[in-house]
């Protein structure tokens, strides 16, 4: 069993009796000893830490003389809306704020399972599928009010109007699938990195890991990347329309 980190005592003193009976209200057994667990205080620490550096850039915004985090975040912003135009086109700049808040919350939860002796968040399957969902509603949600309803359910259906009671079950189904899919390439791939690593810091804890914790760093970027980019992907195709 895995040991309870500090952050995680700490929240469960502080929330773990509201959020323990909030549990036990839809069926979750738990104690306040146990109502947050490690991966739950790992993902709140990331969205401080992204707060914080928003907050940080915000707070120091200058024209002549940027400082180190308003460089850094000019770089993100200017990488992820370059992608975010080829690929949405026109009226990108809606949707670049969603995009590079998932793109910043996977990578550091990524990133996390590089430290010795923590796993990676997103290699617990609930992290991936809570983010695949958001994902899900979110691009549906602009689709139908790019297209509005009817137009978004044509959208569905094809071309052709007499395949339509074909092509719509495929579609619908297809579309669903994406969720399954987001949730199972992120976890799998965060899962088997962050089990190879610690496989082998327990074999040879010296100097050898140092390459595998390198390989967990360009997985963790590269799985980022790609949960971003697909994301992108289906906003693009959602909101066709608008182009």
């Amino acid at each position: 069993m895995q040991d309870t980190f500090a952050i995680t005592h700490l929240l469960n003193a502080l929330f773990g009796g509201p959020v323990s009976a909030l549990q036990h209200a839809v069926g979750i057994q738990t104690t306040p000893a146990t109502a947050i667990d490690n991966v739950f205080a790992l993902e709140l620490l990331v969205t401080l830490g992204l707060l914080a550096f928003f907050v940080v850039v915000r707070a120091s915004l200058s024209v002549e003389s940027p400082g180190a985090a308003q460089q850094v975040a000019e770089m993100i912003h200017e990488a992820i809306g370059s992608q975010s135009e080829q690929i949405i086109g026109h009226g990108y700049e809606r949707f670049q704020s969603f995009v590079t808040c998932i793109f910043l919350f996977v990578l550091l939860n990524n990133l996390i399972g590089a430290i010795p002796g923590i796993p990676a968040p997103t290699a617990h399957p609930i992290v991936p599928l809570g983010l695949a969902t958001l994902t899900f509603l979110y691009y549906n949600f602009h689709g139908i009010k790019a297209q509005g309803p009817i137009g978004y359910i044509k959208h569905f259906a094809g071309p052709v109007w007499w395949m339509a009671w074909l092509i719509l079950p495929i579609e619908i189904i297809s579309h669903l699938a994406r969720v399954l899919s987001l949730t199972i390439r992120l976890y799998a791939n965060m899962f088997a990195s962050d089990l190879v690593t610690l496989v082998f810091f327990s074999l040879i804890p010296v100097a050898v890991p140092a390459i595998f914790i390198g390989l967990h760093v360009a997985v963790s970027v590269i799985q980022a990347f790609v949960f971003m980019l697909l994301t992108t992907i289906y906003l693009s195709l959602a909101t066709a329309h608008d182009h």
